[in-house]
């Protein structure tokens, strides 16, 4: 990355998300910090000064080109970082559309949708676009199979869009942490009914590590797929 380079990233208001914006708001770089709500972007904003924000809800994709026709969208995009997700367990005789269409829209619709709209930036800058997938995208578990379905149909995604795009100089890199230390995981634990220690899972500063090296690397290589596991 040259100086100043310019990063959207959606999630950044916990774990991974915003562990990986503190490293790249702490070296200076553009942020422009996607946000559900105009509060939520004014937390973000907060949080991160001088950061930009940009509004618009990830679980209705459909409506996410008129949100962003109202707003300034960056001129410049090196870096699109997907890393906002929704995870909710059931088995499947028990998983309504409902379920299946909230986790399918914010986790594989709109990363889709997002891409589509930065691209043309993203060619421009010869940029990269990073995929937080999950273990969940390589293998379906019981009580999985919602989540895991958007995972590995962000496997696809992210496939398809780095065969397409390479010759325009793109990269695209799809991360596969294990059990992280967030929100989420604490929210995976109560509907297991399991008890959470956050000790026992990937700090999100280790996976945050990772996603920044895979950017960095120098234009003659491309980091494609990468798991991290739980080192404990």
């Amino acid at each position: 990355m040259g100086p100043m380079a310019t990063h959207v990233i959606t999630g950044a208001g916990s774990g991974i998300g915003a562990a990986v914006a503190r490293r790249l708001h702490a070296r200076g770089d553009e942020l422009v910090l996607h946000a559900r709500d105009a509060g939520r972007a004014k937390e973000l904003a907060a949080a991160f000064p001088g950061a930009r924000t940009l509004v618009g809800d990830l679980a209705d994709p459909d409506r996410l080109s008129w949100a962003f026709s109202h707003q300034t969208l960056p001129e410049r995009v090196d870096t699109l970082l997907h890393v906002a997700g929704v995870v909710d367990l059931g088995p499947v005789g028990e998983l309504t559309p409902k379920t299946w269409h909230h986790q399918l829209n914010v986790n594989l619709v709109a990363p889709a949708e997002l891409t589509r709209h930065f691209l043309p930036q993203l060619r421009v800058a010869k940029g990269h676009v990073v995929f937080v997938n999950s273990g969940a995208g390589l293998t379906a578990h019981a009580e999985w199979s919602a989540y895991a379905a958007s995972k590995h149909g962000l496997k696809a995604l992210a496939d398809s869009l780095r065969q397409e795009e390479h010759g325009n100089g793109v990269r695209v890199t799809s991360v596969y942490p294990g059990r992280t230390a967030s929100p989420m995981q604490a929210k995976v634990h109560q509907q297991e009914g399991k008890e959470y220690d956050p000790e026992r899972w990937i700090d999100p500063e280790s996976v945050a590590t990772t996603i920044v090296m895979a950017i960095d690397l120098p234009r003659d290589a491309e980091v494609n797929d990468l798991t991290v596991r739980p080192g404990r």
